[in-house]
């Protein structure tokens, strides 16, 4: 029945239409002929699949090909195949080459024309049944290749064995392959556009193979997951919002210096930021990624948890418990680019599939990465996907969108002349910001209370607007400026810092242009930068007091907060990746420890007067919500501001940033201003490790429409209406 042409592509595994000659076929007198590829088989017997009952042996034509004419049957029927294999075992197997497409062809067109956003749903791998058969089905889009099979444990990783479907409408592969299940590794074996034949990772993979292994995993179907009741208010723009940033490879380390797995972490992490008064973590980026040091953010894995830490159901354990500890759950999301590894996204199907063709578009040079082609239907489909999935497969609070400046600017960290202008000439990228529109809108739309956060470095304006106003609708955007200016500022010695006030209270200029989010973020503690404690001038005290008074001074400022890992206890060097935190500095009797351990209460105590003051975060992002009081006194470098919760509340910050105690300094007051005043907090307390120096627990008296005050040496207070 077979040309030595069709037999020749078969076993090359080259034939543009398997399923064409594959299976049950019937020849022009209407008799039904079985064919199978079975490389590696030593006999095949055709069985009837109702009966059991043995039909007819199916004999070899060559190098694993069988073939036979079915006796006494001229319509097709339910079979099975009972294969004897070359080292002695045997199965009987349904045969995948009888199924017929497994894809709504109009959802495949929606994909094309960029009307489904969420291709995660039927691309990828997703175990199913096919009649009473259990398998999975495997999809992949690749238009431009000339020939792809899934390879994995269920055939012995042999690229003819399950060659795929093409989809014409969208470019899609596909093939149902029966006994394939949950936990199996697999890949696609795809014979390129440029001839190559490459061994590729699933783009949709919803699991991943633990490195230096680079397969992907079928994954266990999961129910998606909503926020829980009160996740909605709490992630609320006037809610109090304080982060602590983590990353789940160094916060812990096992006995063995291993990773701890999501359950552990579970077991500790939520409930000591919780005990911190924390009411989020957001972790580094937890989608799959091949290389240790890139921290995640050289992700290849958009829909899978990294295996570093266990499987996807125990990431679900981990999110579920930092609910219970009534913590937000964000996580990073990197759509800005990707990088090269061979079993990756890169030429995908032996042309620039996924990222621009261009290297002035498509190469981020600083990186070494490429750049998703932000502009093609199926790529901005697949980041959408992406992003919604780990919302509601997950139940996360949010998503903080890493690098989004590289997105927004064609000439990114790029001369003249090594960029593409946009359509009009100029120099946004109108596909990425039309693409962060379309996340932003969906993630409101479709998944409410949950919010996404902007790591955004320029002044490009309306990050955080609402996208039917022309914005790119985040909710939040990184402040940072406010970081840059504040931290060089405290880097300078306090004799010199009357120089640099300004670097204080510029980012005031500005604060409500945009909803902030003040990040002392892990980019900052790393690359020779020092840890925070480290970027403070003077001996061990005043290190450690000026390290107190710029935290108090972030927490009175207008923004939401966010603190990474290790920087609530002073950690002395910078973060290292590939070891835990030095929490041994915590159990320290010295007077150094006492002073790790007084910097870790202080954070706590702030977290609660932050959550416990409206005055200090409903109206963050409101200008009413701030008063000048003390402004210009370069000279003694103090600085002294209101905040005010709009129903009447009110709260004084007072910052001295030098190391000599100010007596009777008088802070003006705005005449709705009570009279009696108390000191809630003081960065200089002894409990905290400092002077003990400052107002102590009486009552504060105005008189003549100002408060005399004593303030600490390099110190915060906060002041409540007594």
């Amino acid at each position: 029945m077979l040309g030595q042409g069709d037999i020749a592509a078969l076993l090359e595994a080259r034939h543009p239409d398997p399923f064409a000659v594959l299976g049950l076929h019937a020849d022009p007198s209407g008799r039904l002929w079985l064919r199978a590829l079975l490389p590696g088989a030593a006999s095949v017997e055709l069985l009837d699949a109702a009966s059991g009952r043995i039909l007819t042996d199916v004999p070899p034509l060559r190098d694993g090909l069988f073939e036979a004419r079915v006796p006494l049957r001229r319509k097709r029927f339910e079979y099975r195949l009972k294969v004897r294999w070359a080292n002695g075992t045997e199965g009987v197997y349904a045969d995948a080459f009888a199924c017929g497409p497994q894809l709504d062809e109009a959802r495949l067109a929606d994909f094309r024309d960029g009307r489904e956003l969420r291709p995660q749903q039927f691309l990828g791998a997703h175990p199913g049944r096919v009649g009473d058969v259990d398998g999975v089905r495997f999809a992949v889009w690749a238009p431009n290749a000339r020939r792809i099979s899934v390879v994995g444990d269920f055939n012995a990783w042999d690229g003819r064995r399950h060659p795929m479907r093409l989809r014409h409408t969208a470019g899609v592969w596909e093939i149902f392959v029966p006994h394939a299940g949950v936990g199996d590794l697999y890949k696609f074996e795809v014979l390129g556009a440029d001839s190559a034949l490459h061994v590729r990772a699933d783009p949709f993979a919803r699991a991943a193979e633990l490195r230096p292994g680079t397969a992907s995993r079928v994954a266990a179907p999961m129910p998606p997951r909503a926020l829980p009741p009160g996740r909605a208010a709490a992630n609320d723009r006037h809610a109090p919002i304080s982060v602590y940033e983590v990353h789940a490879g160094s916060w812990m380390r096992a006995e063995d210096g291993g990773f701890l797995d999501w359950d552990t972490l579970a077991e500790r992490l939520p409930a000591y930021a919780a005990d911190l008064g924390f009411t989020h973590i957001e972790l580094l980026p937890v989608s799959e990624y091949p290389f240790d040091g890139s921290w995640g953010y050289q992700t290849l894995g958009m829909f899978a948890p990294t295996s570093r830490f266990g499987t996807p159901e125990g990431f679900v354990r981990f999110v579920d418990a930092c609910h219970v500890h009534g913590l937000g759950v964000i996580v990073d999301w990197v759509p800005a680019h990707f990088p090269k590894d061979a079993h990756g996204l890169a030429r995908f199907d032996g042309t620039a599939l996924y990222e621009y063709a261009d290297p002035k578009e498509g190469e981020h040079r600083d990186w070494g990465t490429l750049i998703y082609n932000f502009g093609r239907t199926e790529v901005r489909a697949f980041l959408v996907g992406s992003a919604l999935h780990w919302l509601e497969q997950y139940g996360l609070d949010g998503l903080r969108v890493d690098a989004v400046a590289s997105m927004l600017y064609r000439d990114y960290s790029r001369n003249e002349g090594e960029w593409v202008p946009n359509a009009f000439g100029g120099r946004e990228n109108l596909e990425a910001i039309s693409l962060l529109q379309t996340m932003n809108a969906m993630v409101g739309g479709d998944v409410p209370g949950a919010i996404t956060t902007a790591e955004e470095s320029t002044s490009f304006p309306g990050v955080s607007a609402p996208t039917h106003v022309g914005g790119l609708g985040f909710h939040f955007k990184w402040n940072m400026g406010w970081m840059n200016d504040t931290l060089r500022y405290m880097h300078e010695d306090p004799v010199h810092r009357r120089w640099h006030h300004d670097r204080m209270t510029f980012g005031l200029v500005y604060a409500f242009s945009e909803q902030f989010m003040l990040p002392l973020s892990h980019d900052e503690v790393v690359h020779g930068k020092g840890s925070l404690l480290g970027k403070m001038p003077g001996d061990d005290w005043q290190k450690f007091a000026n390290l107190r008074a710029y935290l108090g001074f972030m927490w009175g400022h207008p923004g939401k907060k966010l603190l990474f890992m290790g920087q609530e206890f002073a950690q002395p060097h910078e973060w290292r990746h590939d070891e835990a935190l030095p929490w041994h500095l915590l159990d320290d009797a010295s007077v150094e420890g006492r002073r790790h351990a007084g910097m870790r209460d202080l954070v706590r105590d702030l977290n609660r007067l932050y959550r416990d003051t409206p005055a200090l975060h409903r109206l963050d992002g409101v200008a009413a919500g701030f008063e000048w009081r003390v402004a210009d006194d370069r000279d003694q470098s103090v600085f002294a501001w209101l905040r005010r919760d709009g129903d009447g509340g009110l709260a004084l910050v007072v910052c001295n940033f030098t190391p000599v105690p100010r007596h009777d300094y008088r802070v003006p007051l705005p005449a709705d201003a009570p009279a009696h005043w108390r000191e809630a907090l003081n960065t200089d307390s002894r409990h905290y490790g400092g002077s003990d120096a400052g107002n102590g627990a009486a009552a504060l008296h105005a008189t003549d429409g100002a408060l005399a005050l004593t303030l600490p040496p390099l110190a915060t207070l906060v002041l409540l209406p007594a």
